[in-house]
């Protein structure tokens, strides 16, 4: 069973891959990918499957129109993350370690060759538009810190009171 950190690793990693497919990047993170399941009794044809894997995808994603196009994003990382959570399963702790370095590197690729949106913790990152809209005097967010509500007394009064 692996830990919470190798799974939040192989869901990001999962995400890197769509998010790297149809970059310049992709061509060498494919590589990369590759090369992490060709690990093994066969290397050559467990990379040679990766790889065939990662194409289908790549075209899978550029196919999705508009519409599609979020959810197939969805489903491509989740796929992949089970992919990764298998291959980090399969191993010794000495080759989950090594592996967790490797993953750790191709989600920096991704979110380099895809503008570099990233979230810290308990954050959500978008890489694209978000419409947050409220209704009836209400506040929406998807976090928020401190927030008042209503107006704030200008400056000049706030410095008076002092």
């Amino acid at each position: 069973m692996l830990d919470q950190a190798l799974l939040a690793l192989a869901s990001a990693a999962g995400v890197a891959v769509a998010q790297a497919a149809g970059t310049d990047a992709w061509r060498g993170f494919r590589e990369q990918v590759a090369g992490l399941f060709g690990r093994g009794p066969a290397p050559d044809a467990a990379q040679a499957v990766a790889v065939e894997r990662l194409d289908r995808t790549a075209v899978e994603l550029e196919r999705a129109d508009a519409r599609e196009a979020e959810r197939v994003r969805e489903q491509v990382a989740a796929s992949w993350q089970t992919r990764f959570q298998d291959l980090l399963e399969d191993l010794d702790d000495a080759g989950r370690q090594q592996v967790a370095v490797e993953l750790r590197d191709l989600v920096a690729l991704a979110d380099r060759a895809s503008g570099g949106v990233s979230a810290g913790d308990e954050g959500i990152a978008i890489g694209g538009d978000a419409h947050i809209r409220a209704e009836n005097q209400a506040a929406a967010a998807v976090k928020m810190g401190d927030v008042i509500f209503g107006n704030p007394p200008p400056p000049e009064r706030e410095q008076r009171r002092s």
